[in-house]
């Protein structure tokens, strides 16, 4: 299969070593990639924020299936002519995508289709912001309602923090108050044709810089799965899955549907536990980083079949995937200063020293080659995967091989998957 993949992160490092690990002779370009991926596969540069772009490159290739990776893409349209064109795509078109682009539209979404979720107010003043804030009360929730990067929403106590956050994202457009919810976290995938869906197995990632969850907001510090914990409340991953396909995933997907803006691709359902069920944080369009890179180890049935069969919408009818036992971690290794002014630039060294460790692997996020030097070339530099017959040495694993790489002024969490470790 000849398969176009857009993006430059890890998650995208992940999708390509889980097609590659099929060992199906796949013909995989990835636009514009990182220097990890280039690695492994042929990389070519477009912007892949220009949808004719990518139509233009989809069509000279021949490509079989284009997989959209990150958000901004699917948000700009790039999945929409090539739909028209007939080429398979692993994405939603624009008007779906606003799942994840417009926080608004999202929560309209599961208003309209009974979904559970926390309470919501959308503000496109500051005096709004401030009067919704006070209605709700600490713990303040406050997101930006369009894209950023994940670091547009804040959760604190300070309600001096929560206004400036509010005031800042205003400047930019709608902000959304909400309820807090109290509960753990969990990430689960689903793969959508339209009608359909299909579930991946759940992960929790760790949104916070530092250790014990503090420190600001970040795209991910580190994520792991399965999530043993979820049998003692649910009896099983499987149940607690089944729960969240009937009363969260599919009433999405139909109310889409029924909308005349099916979706077809990755949805990301962010999942809260609270005392009163499982409640929705967020949706997401794609897959997640850094849950995708623990997730798709795991998978045993073939990504690409599935991938596809979301495209065409053949979902119906097909077993849920497949995954092995074993506990994946992974750890972010961030630049200095990050998430606020990342400092880039600097030379990464040991990369090949951590893959060489037995269950370990590194994917590239943010890495380019320059003047012979493998470079840092953003906030989130890399994730080092580490696989084991349980959670203890898949994380000692992972911490291994972050030891063997080398940043300066490189940080990352330290208590990753620690809690699940017996």
């Amino acid at each position: 299969m000849k398969i176009l993949v857009l993006g430059s992160g890890a998650r995208e490092h992940a999708i390509v070593t889980a097609l590659l690990a099929e060992n199906a002779d796949h013909e995989i370009t990835v636009a514009p990639g990182n220097a990890g991926i280039a690695h492994d596969v042929p990389c070519v540069t477009t912007d892949i924020l220009d949808p004719e772009a990518v139509a233009f490159l989809a069509e000279g290739l021949d490509v079989d299936l284009v997989v959209v990776g990150p958000e901004a893409p699917l948000v700009a349209g790039v999945a929409d002519p090539l739909r028209e064109m007939g080429i398979p795509v692993f994405g939603p078109n624009q008007a779906a995508a606003a799942l994840e682009g417009s926080k608004t539209f999202a929560k309209r979404i599961m208003d309209e289709a009974g979904v559970p979720t926390g309470r919501a107010i959308k503000v496109s003043t500051l005096l709004d912001a401030e009067t919704a804030l006070d209605d709700y009360g600490a713990p303040y929730v406050i997101k930006a309602d369009g894209l950023a990067a994940g670091k547009g929403v804040l959760v604190t106590h300070d309600r001096d923090a929560a206004v400036a956050h509010a005031s800042h994202y205003l400047t930019q457009g709608s902000v959304l108050i909400e309820e807090f919810l109290d509960g753990q976290e969990v990430s689960l995938f689903m793969f959508a044709d339209g009608h359909d869906v299909l579930p991946l197995s759940p992960a929790q990632d760790f949104k916070r810089l530092k250790d014990n969850d503090e420190g600001p907001n970040t795209g991910g510090m580190g994520a792991y799965s399965p999530l043993p914990w979820l049998a003692e409340q649910f009896g099983s991953e499987d149940a607690f899955v089944t729960e969240v396909i009937e009363t969260i995933a599919l009433p999405t997907i139909r109310q889409l549907e029924a909308e005349g803006t099916p979706f077809q691709g990755l949805l990301y359902c962010g999942l809260i536990l609270t005392a009163k069920g499982i409640r929705v944080i967020e949706f997401n369009a794609r897959f997640g980083d850094p849950e995708t890179q623990v997730v798709l180890p795991r998978l045993k049935t073939p990504l690409s079949e599935l991938m596809m069969a979301s495209a065409e919408g053949t979902l119906a009818g097909r077993s849920r995937p497949e995954f092995s036992d074993d506990a994946v971690v992974t750890v972010v290794l961030a630049s200095e200063n990050y998430p606020e002014t990342p400092v880039t630039g600097r030379v990464l060294l040991g990369i090949d020293d951590a893959n060489d460790i037995e269950g370990v692997h590194v994917t590239h996020a943010a890495t380019a080659v320059s003047d012979g030097d493998l470079i840092a070339t953003g906030g989130r530099v890399l994730s080092v995967v580490g696989r084991g017959q349980d959670f203890a040495e898949a994380r000692s694993r992972a911490y291994e091989g972050l030891a063997k790489i080398q940043l300066e002024g490189g940080q990352y969490r330290t208590d990753i998957a620690k809690k699940v470790v017996k």
